[in-house]
């Protein structure tokens, strides 16, 4: 079986508890937690392995952001 390879953005976000819960935007529902940003990368890797593989087994499509640009825009507001 030949492998391909799919781009996912994650965002990270602190959980005041610890840890960290991560997103992944363009799948959505697919959301995991690491106590720290080693775990939170190691679990996101696995919940897009299975939520991959679960729209496989459905025949659904999925996309993903290997031709998404993305930047940061800081505004200044009253």
């Amino acid at each position: 079986m030949r492998t391909k390879k799919a781009s996912f953005r994650i965002i990270y976000r602190p959980e005041p508890e610890g840890g960290y819960t991560v997103i992944v935007p363009s799948l959505p529902g697919c959301i995991t937690y690491g106590s720290d940003m080693e775990e939170a990368r190691e679990m996101a890797q696995d919940a897009i392995k299975a939520y991959i593989e679960s729209m496989k087994k459905h025949g659904e499509a999925f996309c993903d952001d290997s031709d998404t640009f993305e930047g940061m825009l800081t505004l200044r507001y009253a």
